[in-house]
């Protein structure tokens, strides 16, 4: 039991430290372009998309690969040597002389990324099937901490010297490293080991899924759709508070917080109330509407003094994940679930590469163009067609088999 609770603990402080890692950088990435490129923060922001795409087509290509390793040689050396590479990577990039160098340090932390594979297979090994969803929610948990706690880090590291959150990341990383080495078990017993196969590990594999789950499409497309409008506040979020505020890297930091607070908090309080009350559909609705106006508010908002009130009344949006979820896990039969859940692991690797590219690009062109806010008016726009594609799709199938309990 001591065994399996410290392997728990250090699997658990691995992705906490692996999102902070991400989030910390944020805010002080469009400076940072910024000084190695000499190129204007409007056009600047079409490098940090690009970046961006780079590091989750990184994750995407390598998960399987990590994963099969994995398999073949063990947790334990997969995720040590995955953290190690993340502290050296990020020391790497905080004495970047060049863009150049900046963008490959992106790439490696893509890479290095897709330690989640072998941290969920260490949760899948030493818990119990009845137990699993407690521990994967741990997981998660650790996930929006890390996003709460990354960008305030960052925002408040940068005032020092825009360097100042890689540094740090890459001791949290090299630190956790060391608890890898000297506390975590091994959890894959030699005899559960299998040899490592390039057809196992091919990344394209994994949207071979999506032809199984054929009932579920319109709602696969409206995830699909709505994961794209969401991938505005990682892509455009740091650069569109520069550009439209002119706003320091510590209060884009705190800003960035305050939004991860909000999801933990709607996530752990109020989002299976709403379900439980309103059901999958309607509750799936409410927070698509409640997103698309919170994107149209930004778009256009008039000063920074509202941004905090609509990231607070946008709440609502952060129903969508687990209330889509939920359904997708209702319209496809207890044989196609795991086809279902490849293919929503290919519907948001295709969000995390083409969102990004998207949203820069709208950013930067809007910028030119005396209209910052061309980002969130685009994810706006997303909404209305994921809302659009719910109504005249979704809904007629499922109603009224998901109608909420009286």
């Amino acid at each position: 039991m001591a065994g399996t609770n410290r392997a728990v603990a250090i699997v658990l402080a691995a992705v906490l430290i692996d999102t902070i890692g991400f989030g910390i950088v944020l805010p002080v990435l469009p400076q940072l372009i910024v000084r190695l490129s000499h190129l204007p923060l409007a056009e600047a922001t079409r490098i940090g998309g690009y970046m961006l795409m780079a590091f989750a087509a990184a994750q995407f290509v390598a998960g399987p690969v990590i994963g099969n390793l994995g398999d073949r040689y063990g947790r334990r050396p997969v995720i040590l040597a995955c953290m190690l590479a993340f502290g050296l990577d990020y020391a790497l990039m905080a004495f970047a002389p060049t863009l150049a160098w900046l963008f490959l340090g992106r790439v490696i932390a893509g890479v290095t990324g897709a330690v989640y594979g072998p941290a969920n297979a260490v949760l899948a090994d030493v818990t119990p099937p009845e137990q699993r969803g407690a521990r994967f929610g741990l997981m998660g948990a650790m996930f929006g901490l890390g996003f709460i706690l990354g960008p305030a880090l960052g925002g408040l590291l940068a005032g020092l010297d825009p360097r100042a959150p890689f540094l740090a990341a890459a001791v949290l990383a090299l630190l956790n490293a060391v608890g890898i080495a000297l506390l975590l078990p091994e959890t894959l017993a030699p005899e559960n080991r299998r040899p490592f196969e390039w057809r196992r590990a091919n990344a394209l594999g994994a949207f071979a899924p999506l032809r199984q789950a054929g009932g579920a499409a319109p709602l696969i497309l409206t995830a699909l759709v709505w994961q794209l409008a969401h991938m505005v506040y990682p892509s455009a979020w740091t650069f569109w508070a520069k550009i439209r505020f002119g706003w320091s890297e510590g209060q884009i930091g705190w800003s960035l917080a305050a939004s991860g607070a909000v999801m933990i908090v709607t996530q752990a309080l109020i989002t299976q109330r709403a379900i439980k009350l309103l059901g999958e559909a309607r509750a799936m609705l409410i927070g698509i509407a409640a997103g698309t106006l919170a994107f149209a508010a930004y778009a256009f908002i008039p000063g920074p003094g509202l941004v905090y009130a609509v990231i607070l009344l946008g709440f609502a949006q952060w129903f969508v994940f687990p209330s889509t979820n939920a359904l997708l896990s209702r319209l496809v039969d207890a044989r196609n679930q795991g086809a279902l859940q490849g293919g929503m692991a290919s519907v948001g690797s295709v969000a995390a590469i083409a969102g990004p590219l998207m949203m820069s690009q709208a950013l930067a062109l809007g910028a030119e163009r005396g209209f910052p806010g061309a980002a969130f008016a685009l994810a706006a726009v997303l909404g209305v067609a994921a809302l659009v594609i719910v109504a005249r799709f979704v809904l007629p199938r499922i109603a009224p088999a998901v109608a909420p309990a009286a």
